[in-house]
């Protein structure tokens, strides 16, 4: 069973940051390979949902001309409103949640950053598979989450990224695991998939 909004507004009912977004060192350390293990270096349009407080949000806008990030949660939107408010030009902030219907727009980047865990597994699959149908052809899909068992979480992050990964309609581009962690770049499977090196003329 998906975790319910409730559950979510219990936590920021107790904390304005509930998961540390902004002094643990671990979630510094994941927003900066997340940011490194993006292929492209620029971005048209991206789409994060789970956004929270904006901690990612704020990063993502320096490699993207916009940025849809969505939240259920009006208490975090409100945070994220003001931690990207000098960049309110290329951020739009939506309440949305993944089960929702999708925004009528295709996009280059999808980033899904601690969020799918939330999500049974039947839920899961059909998100992968409408993110896969809005990225446009080429575009990059990232996927990061923590490996740990969480008892109120439906999925583990292995599982998570287990599911994601078997979608026949990605490609796997990158990848990197730790105890903590796990970090998969993928593309759709047309056109085909070429590496940094390759697009950027070295090979």
């Amino acid at each position: 069973m998906t975790l319910p909004s409730s559950y979510f507004e219990d936590m920021y009912a107790a904390a304005a940051d509930p998961w540390s977004f902004t002094t643990r060192w671990y979630e510094r350390r994941k927003r900066a390979l997340t940011m490194a293990a993006l292929p492209n270096p620029r971005y048209r349009s991206a789409f994060e949902p789970g956004c929270s407080i904006g901690t990612l949000t704020e990063q993502l806008v320096t490699r993207c001309d916009r940025v849809l990030a969505s939240d259920p949660i009006a208490k975090a939107l409100d945070a994220a409103a003001v931690r990207l408010d000098a960049d309110r030009d290329r951020v739009e902030l939506r309440r949305w949640s993944l089960g929702d219907d999708w925004p009528a727009a295709r996009f280059d980047l999808i980033v899904f950053s601690e969020v799918c865990y939330y999500l049974d597994a039947d839920t899961l699959r059909t998100v992968t598979q409408q993110a896969v149908a809005h990225l446009e052809p080429g575009g990059t899909l990232l996927v990061v989450h923590w490996r740990h068992p969480v008892p109120d979480y439906p999925l583990t992050g292995d599982e998570v990224h287990d599911i994601v990964s078997a979608d026949p309609g990605l490609v796997r581009m990158s990848a990197y695991q730790d105890e903590d962690m796990r970090l998969e770049v993928f593309t759709t499977s047309h056109p085909e998939p070429r590496s940094v090196a390759r697009r950027g003329g070295l090979l």
